[in-house]
C-alpha cells in the first residue's frame, strides 16, 4: 500500500505539531535511559496520519534503527483481528453468539470448575453453564493463562504446556482439546479473567468455516485490506526489518530473548491470541476499517451496527473491569468494560486520563499499544519490543501526550 508516512499537515485535523513532539521528547528518554530497545509511534485523525515517529534500535547488538517498515511481534494485539474474524462468520449466520462452543468443539462439553486442593488431586465440580462463544470473546469464560495464577490452577495449566509462548499441540484441535481438559476458575459469565480463551476461538473460527485459522485470517482480513506484513511468521526475505525480542529483567536492564529472525518460525499451532507478527501501516489499516464502521477503501469486512456492538461493554450489569476482573491483572482498571476483543472506557473520570466514553483498546506483552477514539476520530499505536515493560505505563502516558495536543 506504499510507504508509511504522514499525509497532512497536523493542523489540518486539529492537531497542534509542537505539542505533538512532546510525544516524541518524552518516550525518547526511555531509549536514552535503556528502558526500551526502541520504538514507533503513529497518530491518526480523520484517518489522516498526523504524527508518525521512530526512535532507537530494532536491534541492539547490530544497531540497526527502527524505521516506519520494522517488523514487530504484537502478541495480545492478535485478539482483536481474530474477534473481527470471528465476527465476519456471526455476519454470515455461521454460529451465534450464544453457541456453546462444545457445539464447535465437543471436548468442552461436561466442563467443570476448581474448587481447591493441589495440582496433584485437585476438587472440582461440573460446570453450571457451558462456555458459549460470548465467553471466549469477553474473557468471561473461567478459562486462564498459566503465566497468570501462582496457584494450584496455574500449575494444572502450566504441567499442560499452557505457560509459555509457544502452543502445545500438534494443531489447533490438539490445543483446543488439551484446554478443555482443565477446570476453570469459575462458572462461565461469573467473572472476568484473561485467558487463553481466543486462542481456542480460532479452533471455532476452523471449524465454522472449514479453513485453517492462517488461511483464513490471510484471505477474509489482511488480503482484503492490504496487510501483506501481517501473519503468524515472517517471510526469509523480510527478515532484514525485522525487530529482536527483548524482556525487561528486575533490575530495569534488556535481555534479548529472540533476535529478528525468530520470527521466520513456522508455528504448528497457531495463537489467535498473540501470534501474529505486524507493521505500523498494516495494523493502521486495520485500526481505520474500526474507526470506519467496518468499511476501507470500498472493502466491507462488518456492517457498522457489528462494530458498535463489538466496542460496546459486555459485561453483565454494566460493570468495569477492576470490578468483575477474578485474577489481578494490569489492565483491569476502574472506570473501563469489555466489549467482544478491546477493552472500552465507561467513565474517563474514574479512569482518571483523558479520553471519551466509547473509546477501545489493547495491548500487546511486548509493550504494544493501540486505540480507537470514534468521538475524536483518532486512532494511535505505539509498536516495541520489550516483554515486562507493560502496556498499561505506556498508554497511560501516551494517552496524555496525544489528547494534549488535541486543539480542535
Amino acid at each position: 500500500m506504499g510507504e508509511l508516512q504522514v499525509t497532512c499537515d497536523p493542523a489540518e485535523v486539529g492537531l497542534d505539531r509542537e505539542r505533538l513532539r512532546r510525544i516524541d521528547a518524552h518516550f525518547a528518554r526511555y531509549v536514552d535511559e535503556g528502558r526500551l530497545p526502541g520504538w514507533l509511534v503513529l497518530v491518526s485523525r480523520r484517518g489522516e496520519i498526523a504524527h508518525l515517529s521512530t526512535c532507537g534500535a530494532r536491534d541492539l547488538g547490530s544497531g540497526a534503527p527502527v524505521e516506519p517498515g520494522t517488523l514487530f511481534r504484537i502478541f495480545s494485539m492478535t485478539k482483536p483481528v481474530v474477534s473481527v474474524a470471528l465476527m465476519t462468520l456471526y455476519e454470515e449466520g455461521a454460529l451465534t453468539l450464544d453457541d456453546p462452543v462444545a457445539d464447535y468443539i465437543p471436548s468442552f462439553a461436561d466442563l467443570r470448575v476448581y474448587e481447591s486442593g493441589p495440582a496433584s488431586a485437585p476438587v472440582t465440580r461440573p460446570a453450571e453453564e457451558p462456555i458459549r462463544i460470548w465467553h471466549l470473546l469477553t474473557h468471561t469464560s473461567g478459562l486462564v493463562y498459566g503465566w497468570q495464577r501462582p496457584d494450584a490452577l496455574g500449575e494444572l495449566y502450566r504441567n499442560a504446556g499452557l505457560a509459555g509462548l509457544n502452543l502445545p499441540g500438534e494443531n489447533l484441535a490438539d490445543l483446543a482439546d488439551r484446554v478443555a481438559g482443565l477446570p476453570l476458575l469459575f462458572d462461565p459469565g461469573t467473572g472476568w479473567t484473561y485467558s487463553i480463551g481466543v486462542d481456542v476461538l480460532g479452533r471455532v473460527i476452523e471449524v465454522a468455516s472449514g479453513l485453517p485459522l492462517e488461511r483464513f485470517l490471510a484471505e477474509r482480513i489482511f488480503q482484503p485490506l492490504g496487510m501483506a506484513d501481517t501473519g503468524f511468521w515472517a517471510e526469509e526475505g523480510e527478515l532484514h526489518r525485522a525487530a529482536s525480542l527483548y524482556a525487561v529483567g528486575p533490575d530495569g536492564r534488556l535481555t534479548l530473548t529472540d533476535p529478528g529472525d525468530g520470527m521466520a518460525r513456522r508455528p504448528k499451532v497457531p495463537s489467535g491470541g498473540s501470534g501474529l507478527v505486524s507493521t505500523a501501516a498494516d495494523y493502521h489499516r486495520f485500526l481505520q476499517l474500526l474507526l470506519r464502521g467496518g468499511e476501507l477503501d470500498g472493502v466491507r469486512l462488518l456492517g457498522p451496527r457489528t462494530v458498535g456492538y463489538m466496542t460496546r461493554n459486555h459485561l453483565p450489569g454494566g460493570a468495569d473491569l477492576q470490578a468483575f476482573a477474578r485474577t489481578p491483572f494490569g489492565e483491569a482498571v476502574p472506570g473501563e468494560g469489555f466489549g467482544l476483543g478491546f477493552a472500552v472506557v465507561q467513565d474517563p473520570v474514574a479512569v482518571r486520563a483523558i479520553s471519551s466514553p466509547g473509546e477501545y483498546h489493547w495491548g500487546g506483552a511486548a509493550g504494544t499499544v493501540f486505540w480507537v477514539d470514534p468521538a475524536e476520530e483518532i486512532t494511535v499505536i505505539f509498536l516495541t519490543q520489550a516483554m515486562g515493560f507493560g502496556t498499561r505505563r505506556i498508554r497511560t502516558r501516551l494517552r496524555q501526550l496525544v489528547h494534549q495536543a488535541i486543539v480542535s
